[in-house]
């Protein structure tokens, strides 16, 4: 069976820069990736070189960052007062907060300290860059009716309700 939308796709990952640098890799979890093809799941570089894939497939991509977790945006690092963490009693770099503006959660990370100011940057972590995956197709199969319904894969590897 071939990857397209509502198959459900098991796959073995290793993400690195272009210099190859690791990122992640399903064999630090020990885990593959599970994932529903055309739900969105995972970055549209990769959904796309995935697509027409069969189990048993091996191959690498090279996905851009418009592709991936998109360019970085100025805009969205901020400085912020340090009073606005509430309960935080010590703040360092690389923290990851949860925020909420107009309605939507956002995840911030703090990449700079300074007296009483605290630079936070609601960028993703690997926006603007280039991702190079390594990817072997475990498995294919249908999706059922209740994961297309969902968005997502239920059971083994999926989600569990």
């Amino acid at each position: 069976m071939q990857i397209a939308d509502n198959t459900v796709v098991v796959i073995d990952y290793t993400v690195t820069t272009p210099e190859g640098n690791l990122i992640d890799s399903s064999s630090q979890s020990g885990e593959p990736l599970t994932y529903l093809h055309g739900a969105g799941n995972i970055v549209p570089g990769l959904e796309q070189a995935l697509a027409g894939r069969s189990a048993g497939d091996s191959f690498n991509v090279s996905v851009p960052p418009e592709q991936g977790y998109g360019e970085r945006h100025d805009e969205l690092i901020q400085v912020v007062h340090r009073d606005q963490f509430v309960g935080i009693e010590r703040m360092e770099i690389g923290m990851q907060f949860q925020t909420e503006a107009e309605g939507e959660v956002h995840i911030v990370t703090v990449t700079g300290l300074e007296g009483d100011q605290v630079v936070v940057d609601a960028n993703h972590p690997l926006a603007g860059e280039t991702l190079v995956f390594d990817i072997t197709v475990r498995e294919v199969r249908p999706a059922t009716e209740e994961e297309v319904t969902h968005g997502h894969v239920h059971g083994s590897g999926g989600h569990h309700h």
